[in-house]
């Protein structure tokens, strides 16, 4: 018989639950099997596990109760409305406690995110797993446990009360590009959609019928999963479609989507694995066209991809896979879920979050520098010098005039970084998690994701105003 004999620790905190309408404590799932999962939301490997999560809550409705338990790494993700913001994000429906102190984390002797920890209808620990794909590893001790249990199990459902999200026309927005007559082409990334805009925030066109899947076809019919990164190469758009691991190519004239890369399955690679294959992205988050060489912030695998546009040939082209702030050759660098590129002079400029660093990777030396950022745990809201500056999770930046414009996300700032001066200085701040930063029209564009909204910013002196995304 499958059975635990560690009584597992109280998951209770001060800092309270979501996701329902009241707080629970272990007791209250007694005769449930319940799979504690840790997570932290900026996390790419904990964003990778939720597919595995949905999976078992909709096979096992009745005998498991899933817990997030969100022990954050940045500061900002302890902020219960920004957990919020996630759970709504990513489609949570099982209730998340709020471990903003470590407490339950410690209690459990968890050391890395993501893990699940396994509870037997008796309240006995069984076990537990660090890491991505826990699917095929959970599913035969639920039904190990199922079996052994048997009528002890309690196979009432268990009914939350989920948050709630207002009607919004946008819906987490995130990347934006600008095209040759001067519209805007926006990934409305919660409504799984493309919108292309006036700059008085008219919708001119939708591309995507508006829920995830992955499907090909024409606008309406198309289906994306979270897109993020744009990028215009004549009359094709190419989208980073992320949680579809995939690369999508929209031709304009035809009005029809198909995939260029990417099968829908995460790939990983690692130092000397693969190169000079064909590989797979993972979890595409930002794209940059050089001519016909489309570069790729595969944030799921932490390198730098090149898609050939001529050959259609997908390369890896910087980082060695591992998650670090590494300088030096493309081979040797590593890179922390890059998230945002841009280019100035053969110069690749890339928000690199995790490590909360800007990276700056010379295509003619074919070499990778930091700007700042310090490592994996090292982040703030400094600024001053580069050597002495501290960012937090930044995730877009745009080059224009001799400046960085970027996305310090987690701190909901635009700040510019003065390449010349080797300084950096705060433009705007009181955003809610902005994505990505654009100079359009003599204006600087950003998206408010977390507060759903579209700016335009004032480069001088900050002022900001919401565009108004209508028709």
């Amino acid at each position: 018989m499958l059975t635990g004999v560690v009584n597992a620790p109280e998951i209770n905190t001060k800092h309270g639950w979501l996701n329902t309408d009241r707080s629970y404590t272990l007791k209250d799932f007694r005769g449930k099997i319940v799979l504690l999962d840790f997570w932290t939301y900026g996390c790419i490997n904990c964003q990778h596990l939720m597919p595995d999560l949905h999976r078992l809550e909709r096979e096992y409705p009745n005998e498991l109760v899933i817990i997030g338990v969100h022990s954050a790494k940045f500061t900002a993700e302890k902020s219960h409305e920004a957990i919020k913001q996630a759970i709504l994000k990513f489609g949570i429906t099982h209730p998340v406690v709020n471990d903003a102190d470590f407490e339950v984390w410690k209690h459990y002797a968890v050391n890395a995110w993501p893990t699940v920890v396994l509870i037997d209808p008796n309240g006995k620990v069984i076990g537990q797993k660090a890491g991505e794909g826990i699917y095929d590893i959970i599913k035969p001790h639920l039904d190990q446990l199922i079996k052994d249990f048997g009528d002890q199990i309690n196979r009432e459902p268990f009914l939350f009360t989920p948050e709630q999200a207002e009607a919004q026309v946008l819906k987490f927005p995130s990347k934006l590009i600008a095209d040759p007559e001067g519209n805007l082409y926006l990934s409305d990334s919660g409504h799984h959609r493309i919108l292309k805009l006036s700059t008085t925030g008219q919708i001119l066109e939708i591309i995507g019928a508006g829920q995830a899947g992955f499907t090909n076809g024409p606008y309406a019919q198309v289906t994306f999963n979270e897109p993020h990164g744009l990028a215009l190469h004549g009359q094709t758009l190419y989208v980073a479609d992320a949680k579809n691991n995939a690369i999508r190519a929209v031709n304009l004239e035809t009005q029809e989507v198909t995939t260029l890369a990417g099968t829908g399955e995460l790939s990983y690679y690692f130092f000397d694995d693969q190169l000079g294959a064909t590989v797979l992205p993972n979890s595409p988050w930002d794209l940059l066209l050089d001519n016909n060489q489309l570069y790729i912030a595969s944030a799921g695998n932490h390198q730098i991809l090149r898609l050939d546009l001529g050959t259609n040939q997908l390369l890896r082209f910087a980082g060695t896979g591992r998650e670090a702030l590494a300088d030096g050759s493309l081979r040797e660098a590593a890179f922390n879920q890059p998230s945002g590129l841009t280019l100035h002079d053969r110069t690749l400029y890339i928000a690199d979050p995790e490590a909360s660093a800007v990276r700056a990777l010379d295509l003619d030396k074919a070499s990778v520098t930091t700007l700042i950022g310090r490592g994996l745990f090292e982040f703030g809201d400094e600024d001053g010098y580069f050597d002495e500056a501290y960012l937090q999770h930044c995730m877009g930046l745009t080059y224009h005039n001799g400046l960085l414009y970027l996305a310090d996300t987690y701190n909901g700032k635009i700040k510019v970084l003065d390449l010349e001066k080797q300084q950096i200085h705060t433009l705007l701040n009181g955003l809610q998690e902005p994505n990505d930063v654009l100079v359009h029209q003599g204006s600087l564009w950003v998206t408010n994701t977390n507060a759903h909204q579209l700016l335009r910013v004032n480069l001088e002196t900050g002022a900001k105003e919401v565009v108004e995304v209508k028709g």
